[in-house]
């Protein structure tokens, strides 16, 4: 494996168990249903490393068990979550991310495309509540894209994010480019932490991570790759 040096901020797991399902996601032979299952479960593990750090743990009152004994009941801190996938690809990590949090939380989308000659991203859909802010200290947003390439579709979902009114972001990811995963986490510095399950090297001309996992968006979906 490559070494890489990250700021503080980024967070490449070593799960053994993530690493071999990794590698599996690559492989070309992995099918639709494959691809979907392997996404899910590489969220579930970098989820599971990213909240145990970017939550904490608060007693929230009292509670009976089965037998009569009072107990002290625990929830978690902050108590004001979103959790937004970068479409398409994104909805494949949001089912993993809500079953780890222990209440249901809001999801909001945001839809950013790269426009293929220049790489910028292009957003085409957001559905961020606009009439009703977030409380200004007290607000997590979790970010969720299987793919950081470039960087710059995270980056601008950082940008919209930060407008909107978050206080923080953890951004997720299965799979980065060294380039892009320290674009991201500079876009907003002190307040954007970034967990990948792993780290490529470089992009290709077309902005493609490699060796990459392909266009999981295609992927997940089974639509004809651009």
């Amino acid at each position: 494996m490559a070494s890489h040096t990250f700021p503080p901020s980024v967070h490449v797991s070593q799960h053994p168990c993530l690493q071999a399902k990794l590698s599996q996601l690559r492989s070309k032979s992995t099918n639709a249903r494959e691809t979907k299952a392997l996404v899910h479960e590489i969220a579930l593990i970098v989820g599971c490393e990213a909240l145990a750090t970017g939550l904490q743990t608060v007693s929230s009152g009292t509670d009976e068990t089965p037998l009569g004994y009072t107990y002290t009941t625990s929830t978690i801190h902050p108590s004001h979550i979103s959790l937004v996938p970068i479409l398409r690809s994104g909805l494949g990590m949001v089912d993993a991310i809500s079953l780890l949090l222990p209440f249901p939380v809001p999801i909001h989308h945001l839809g950013l495309f790269r426009e293929p000659t220049t790489l910028q991203p292009v957003e085409y859909y957001n559905n961020l509540p606009y009439h009703s802010s977030p409380p200004a200290d007290d607000h997590l947003a979790i970010l969720v894209d299987p793919i950081i390439a470039t960087g710059g579709t995270a980056v601008a979902a950082i940008q919209t994010l930060r407008e909107w009114g978050v206080s923080r972001i953890i951004l997720l990811a299965v799979l980065g480019s060294e380039e892009g995963v320290k674009r991201a986490a500079a876009e907003w510095d002190g307040s954007v932490e970034v967990w990948v399950g792993g780290v490529d090297n470089r992009l290709d001309v077309k902005g493609m991570i490699c060796p990459g996992v392909g266009d999981v968006g295609d992927r997940l979906f089974l639509t004809k790759g651009k």
